[in-house]
């Protein structure tokens, strides 16, 4: 689906379970990308080498994910929960991984409605371990700006208690560059982080992450939690810029970091910002993120 506000330009994969572009059973199936647009910059590529529908990570950003429901719980061969994706078959008694490809017993219901500007998405799923939800997502480019939007609400249909936590992986692929030194990534606060490739290929420097070099094939960095921000919404203000191509995203949102983790490939460099969910039978949460596209000077 081809979407357009003037300035913006993105097409978006539908949810099908058939033919579908991304079938897997990680990442939420509404408002996967296939590309995105703006003053002639590229934001959305495939980052990966090898596509298959059903492989956890073949879909490009931004692209959401929750954690389980009831997986725990679960005998083998009950089901357990994936918003955004359904009710999962649960094979053996093997800790989940998202790596991991699940059966689905049941996508849910399906409804998707189209605009020039936005598509808005809705699933509702009714499990028989007592989980329950209607999910709505409305991916839109906003009027008169640079800007892309993604609103959710989920709302707790049945019995259990959702809790859960959910995050944006931000596959950016800014201009088709690679993971390097031309690439930033700041935030609003003193950015500390350990971990894999950290102070030696990618090191934070007061409110920034900066790279020391460009990752080679099959080379990555993580870090579980980056640190340095605080309690309230404000702190999820993140910025991702290409210094020589001059083009960046401003990433930000109504709700407070649950925490921050990092990983990037010689492809893309994404900060992935999670939020704590919660919601008691018959209640509601609501969140929004908001993407600001824009051109700087290049290095």
């Amino acid at each position: 689906m081809a979407l357009t506000n003037g300035f913006v330009r993105a097409v978006v994969y539908l949810p099908d379970p058939q033919r579908g572009y991304y079938q897997g059973t990680r990442f939420d199936w509404s408002g996967a990308f296939k590309s995105l647009t703006y003053q002639g910059h590229r934001y959305v590529d495939e980052w990966f080498e090898t596509y298959d529908p059903k492989t956890h990570d073949a879909i490009n950003g931004p692209a959401e994910e929750f954690m389980t429901l009831g997986y725990a719980e679960a005998r083998p061969g009950d089901a357990f929960v994936k918003i955004g994706v359904g009710a999962l078959r649960k094979p053996d008694e093997q800790a989940y991984s998202f790596a991991r490809y699940y059966d689905v017993a049941d996508h849910g219901k399906w409804t998707v409605k189209t605009h020039p500007d936005r598509v808005d998405f809705r699933q509702e799923l009714t499990d028989a371990a007592g989980y329950g939800y209607r999910y709505a997502k409305t991916v839109r480019l906003s009027k008169g700006k640079p800007e892309l939007v993604l609103t959710h609400r989920l709302t707790n249909t049945g019995r259990k208690t959702i809790e859960t936590s959910v995050y944006n992986h931000n596959f950016f692929v800014i201009d088709q560059q690679p993971t390097g030194p031309p690439i930033t990534v700041r935030f609003p606060f003193a950015v500390q982080g350990e971990g894999r490739g950290f102070a030696d290929i990618v090191h934070a420097r007061d409110s920034s992450l900066v790279y020391a070099r460009e990752l080679e094939k099959k080379e990555y960095v993580y870090s579980a939690g980056l640190r340095g921000f605080g309690p309230t919404a404000s702190d999820y203000d993140i910025r991702i810029e290409n210094g020589k191509t001059g083009a960046g995203v401003r990433i930000t949102a109504d709700q407070p970091l649950e925490k921050l983790v990092f990983w990037a490939c010689a492809t893309t460099s994404c900060p992935e910002p999670y939020l704590r969910l919660r919601a008691a039978p018959g209640q509601a949460v609501s969140w929004t993120i908001t993407y600001a596209f824009y051109q700087k000077a290049t290095l």
